[in-house]
């Protein structure tokens, strides 16, 4: 059977990107990406062989995209898989066509590359070695908060991924549901004006309410922990209708 193969592109340093990945980029009949310009561009940049072929898989055509991606599968068709940024599936497009390769009994390969979720864990100051990955909040405020509240008990490290025009605003929402929290804002990460912003939940919600930054951001919160449990059961008392 074929091959389907996931690759990681560069988050923002194309010097990020793998000889690997620029060897299998270079050999693909196909390459399915988030958008073909942008990819279309970076493989020029990258100064390799172009795919014979690139056809969109985006979020609002990946689920009739995943027949076709089997059919050429089943063709022998070299076939590769990447998004804008980052690896396919990971808050991208791709997880449709994954699983009917799967089921059509083709093989997965995954080539490894940058990620912003590890890069904003090392650099936010908080423990990196258990986590939850949460990725985009939903945007309707009902099911955002239950999206916040399901992980509000667990002592992993949360990370999300926000855009720039609600980032103050979700940061209020995490301050609200978690509490004055340790946490960090993780911008424009492996690019020239890469920066981290660290403090807590309190400080950050002030900085960004009117100040949003370009690029999306990742959002790393501390887990709970027995001070800041200790902190919110304080607040309960104080504020009995909380």
């Amino acid at each position: 059977m074929a091959k389907l193969t996931l690759i990681a592109t560069p988050i923002g340093n194309l010097g990020d990107i793998s000889q690997r990945a620029k060897e299998t980029l270079s050999s693909l009949d196909i390459l399915c990406c988030e958008d073909t310009r942008h990819t279309g561009n970076l493989v020029s940049l990258l100064g390799i062989q172009r795919p014979a072929l690139y056809v969109a898989n985006h979020e609002h055509n990946e689920r009739g995209m995943a027949a076709r991606i089997v059919g050429w599968l089943d063709e022998g068709k070299r076939v590769g898989l990447c998004s804008d940024a980052g690896y396919p599936l990971v808050s991208d497009p791709g997880y449709p066509a994954v699983v009917a390769a799967i089921a059509a009994g083709h093989e997965i390969e995954v080539i490894p590359g940058a990620s912003a979720v590890p890069v904003a864990l090392l650099s936010s100051g908080l423990p990196p070695s258990s986590y939850i990955f949460k990725g985009f909040a939903p945007r309707k405020p009902g099911h955002r908060r239950k999206f916040i509240e399901e992980d509000a008990a667990s002592h992993h490290t949360l990370v999300f991924y926000e855009s720039p025009f609600r980032i103050g605003k979700f940061l209020g929402e995490l301050l609200e549901v978690l509490g004055d929290r340790q946490a960090a804002v993780c911008l424009e990460l492996t690019k020239q004006f890469e920066r981290t912003l660290r403090g807590r939940l309190s400080e950050l919600t002030a900085r960004f309410a009117e100040n949003p930054p370009k690029g999306e951001a990742v959002i790393v919160v501390q887990g709970l922990t027995d001070k800041n449990k200790e902190e919110e059961d304080e607040d309960d008392v104080q504020d009995p209708a909380h």
